[in-house]
């Protein structure tokens, strides 16, 4: 299993040394990669099915929790499939969409890598391996958003959807430690045996909105809605792939797989009800008034997505049933309309439908798949959707004392959305084909096959709905809880309440369709209210928070070293000296431990505090520079005296070459100037008395805390027994501590490589002219 979640990464890794090959006619050939994953999931059908779950185990971080544990269940199974699967399709559509593209290698790079992330995701057993690749998706779904790089529209949307939905994985990860925390486990599968325990938990409010946070921003919900539609920004095999069947629905996935843990309370489906009931509702209005494609689609996904976390806000076995279903529905149909969205705008150069008409005479296979999508995506039998969306109505119909209202709800929804499927499905191919249009042609097969097989699989599995209730849906019920189904799949279930819903969806749907046509007019109506919308009040937090930035680089970030140190120094003072006066009464240093001074040490001490007056009185730069080194000097003589010759010859070595150093440098800057005031020197001796009082203060409470020899009398004893040195400190700083020594000196290596590099630098004469 892990083979499988890899393979998509290993072939993101191979085209960036065998790219080249898969520009031309070979570029089809990668889509081999996600059928072979696609028949390698087909096999576990049976399995599942009998309700096995297929595990596999790898150790990675077990000090942690963080192990590579994965399971196929009914759940993740359906959504493996719909990944691979749709996956095949799209990568073959994407040869010929993007055919010649300079490109076309890295966008395989990055489809492969996404497809790899969401494996990973819907496979994980271990909550932290999966926020893992839950932000894999999130950054590969930067770079397919943001392909058009040259575009600034593109580039927009790619970093906005970043923002969303990365955001959204932060709070995942502090739901996940929350969680484990809490149930003493990172396992999915442990957590669904603790679920009462968890439920029962202080932090479980906290837990739930942490979750509701990552899920509500992967999967577009309102109001974080608003990155998806900017999103279409991206080719139309990204907004096939992520934004019908795959990473939208991540989200869906998360609070499924969670239902079984965290599900049951109010809280959650309340929450879930009340965000997935106006999102849907939401966003199905805003198809009224869009005149883009690709915008009709976006926001009728938004709308879909609101229904799934509605249903599973119901909780109930028609709920879960109905949203297992509807997701298999939304994808068939909705990745159709998107892979023909992209054919119409390849071969006519346009996505306005207010300008689309009569394409089915030039492009009649793509006009058929589009009518059996429009069909499905409006609940007409024989077709899936039909089956879906009775499921829907069944749920409402049984929720007690709101089932009007949450009935009203769905069914004003699936008008709105069957007026969107009919929009994008079926309007640009009716009427007269308009004169600019006469020389479009049919496209590639490669282009018009995928969107055929879709909406065909859309009737075919809607006239015989067996196909996937035993192997597919009644799993996934299973999965988040709902043992023992006795609901199966019907086409036909009799004369009955929840048939003439649909039949009222149907009829009003299809009224609405022929007396409300796409306008600008009501597109730039509408457009007066964006002042309100999520979208623009996120862009005013922007921007007020850009300007607070601003401000506050300008404060305390301008350039001047000095004022950057005096700001951390400062900082610490307050703080720390805060911490140290608030905790006991004074500082309790007991001087009666300190030995008495001897001579020579009053002498050193007197060397040293002048050589302090000479740094801060100098007016030369070599003088302070030569009274530094005599500080440092001074505390090596300290060093012997307290009988620390090592250190002491490590100081005399480090004090010689930083006194070098400094004259070497400093011997190549401009003569010494005078730029501080009285009173700038004033502060700053303040503020340099305080730090130096402040760390005396520490270093003789330290002092007088007592002494835990543990850690030394270890070194000491294991040195030469272990590690054959009997210089401790040589032994440590190679030996058992040699990993940190060599980051440290990889790190003084940088640097001197940095400084050599600076000091080697000649410009040419125009670079200086521009420098100066």
């Amino acid at each position: 299993m892990l083979s499988a979640i890899l393979l998509g990464f290993i072939f993101s890794i191979f085209l960036v040394f065998a790219g080249k090959y898969f520009k031309g006619k070979l570029a089809v050939l990668s889509s081999l990669v996600p059928l072979v994953l696609f028949l390698y999931f087909l096999s576990f059908i049976p399995q599942v099915a009998n309700g096995e779950v297929i595990r596999a185990n790898y150790e990675w971080v077990p000090s942690l929790g963080l192990n590579l544990d994965f399971a196929l269940d009914g759940l993740s199974l359906l959504f493996s499939l719909l990944i691979t699967g749709i996956g095949f399709l799209v990568f073959a559509y994407t040869a010929a969409y993007l055919k010649g593209h300079d490109y076309l290698d890295r966008f395989y790079g990055y489809l492969g890598m996404f497809m790899g992330a969401m494996l990973g995701l819907v496979l994980s057993d271990n909550l932290l391996s999966m926020f893992i690749f839950w932000e894999l998706t999130s950054i590969s779904s930067f770079f397919l958003i943001g392909f058009n790089n040259t575009s600034e529209a593109s580039r927009k949307s790619a970093v906005l959807a970043l923002a969303i939905t990365g955001s959204g994985g932060f709070l995942l990860l502090a739901g996940a430690l929350l969680l484990g925390g809490v149930a003493g486990t990172y396992s999915i599968s442990e957590m669904v045996g603790l679920s009462d325990s968890i439920v029962q938990s202080e932090s479980y409010l906290w837990i739930v909105l942490l979750i509701f946070g990552a899920a509500f921003t992967k999967s577009a919900q309102f109001p974080f809605h608003f990155w998806l539609p900017g999103a279409m920004k991206a080719p139309t095999p990204v907004s096939t792939y992520l934004h019908s069947a795959t990473m939208v629905k991540a989200g869906i996935y998360l609070l499924l797989r969670f239902t079984p843990v965290l599900g049951g309370e109010d809280i959650w489906n309340t929450t879930l009800i009340t965000v997935g009931g106006i999102t849907m509702f939401y966003a199905a209005v805003h198809t009224l008034f869009r005149t883009d494609l690709k915008g009709v689609l976006a926001y009728s996904t938004i709308a879909v997505l609101g229904l799934l976390v509605f249903l599973i806000g119901l909780g109930t076995e028609y709920a879960l049933t109905a949203a297992a279903v509807y997701i298999i529905v939304h994808a068939l149909y909705k990745a159709t309309l998107f892979l023909i969205t992209g054919i119409i705008d390849h071969e006519t150069g346009t996505r306005d439908v207010t300008r689309l008409a009569g394409l089915r005479k030039v492009m009649f296979p793509v006009a058929i798949a589009g009518f059996l999508a429009a069909l499905s995506s409006a609940g007409m039998p024989p077709f899936v959707g039909f089956i879906g969306k009775d499921l829907v109505y069944e749920s409402t119909l049984h929720m007690g004392s709101w089932a009007i209202v949450l009935t009203v709800l769905a069914i004003a929804t699936n008008i709105l959305v069957l007026y969107a499927g009919f929009v994008a499905g079926i309007k640009p191919f009716t009427g007269k084909l308009p004169e600019s249009f006469s020389k479009v042609h049919l496209p590639s097969f490669l282009m018009w096959l995928p969107p055929v097989i879709l909406a065909v699989l859309g009737l075919v599995v809607g006239i015989f709905p067996g196909l996937i209730d035993g192997p597919l849906v009644q799993p996934v019920v299973n999965a988040v809880g709902i043992d023992d189904s006795e609901l199966h799949l019907k086409l036909w279930h009799g004369f009955n309440t929840v048939l003439g819903l649909s039949a009222l969806t149907l009829g009003v749907g299809f009224l609405l369709y022929f007396l409300v046509k796409p306008s600008k007019a009501k597109e730039k109506g509408v457009a007066r209210f964006d002042f309100i919308a999520p979208l623009t009040l996120v862009n005013n937090f922007g921007n007020s928070f850009r300007t607070f930035s601003n401000w506050w680089t300008r404060i305390f970030q301008n350039g001047f070293l000095r004022n950057y140190v005096s700001t951390i120094i400062l900082f610490l003072v307050v703080l720390v000296g805060y911490s140290l006066f608030s905790d006991h009464d004074g500082i309790p240093i007991d001087f009666s431990s300190f030995s008495r001074m001897t001579y020579y040490e009053m002498i050193i001490m007197g060397i040293m505090f002048l050589a302090i007056l000479f740094v801060v009185g100098a007016r030369s730069r070599l003088t302070a520079v030569v009274a530094m080194g005599v500080v440092g000097y001074a505390i090596c003589l300290m060093f012997v005296i307290y009988s620390a010759p090592d250190l002491a010859m490590t100081q005399f070595s480090i004090d010689t070459l930083t006194v070098i150093l400094f004259v070497l440098v400093l011997s190549s800057l401009p003569k010494y100037l005078s730029i501080s005031d009285y009173k700038m020197k004033a502060i700053d001796g303040v503020l340099s008395v305080s730090f130096g009082i402040l760390i005396t203060l520490i270093a003789l409470e330290v002092l007088g805390e007592p002494v835990n020899k543990e850690v030394s009398n270890f070194y000491a004893d294991n040195a030469y027994v272990m590690a054959k040195g009997k210089n401790v400190v040589n032994v440590i700083l190679v030996d058992f501590r040699g990993v940190d020594t060599l980051m440290e000196i990889s790190v003084l290596t940088i640097a001197a490589i940095g400084v050599f590099s600076l000091l080697k630098l000649r410009l040419r004469r125009d670079d200086r002219e521009l420098k100066d």
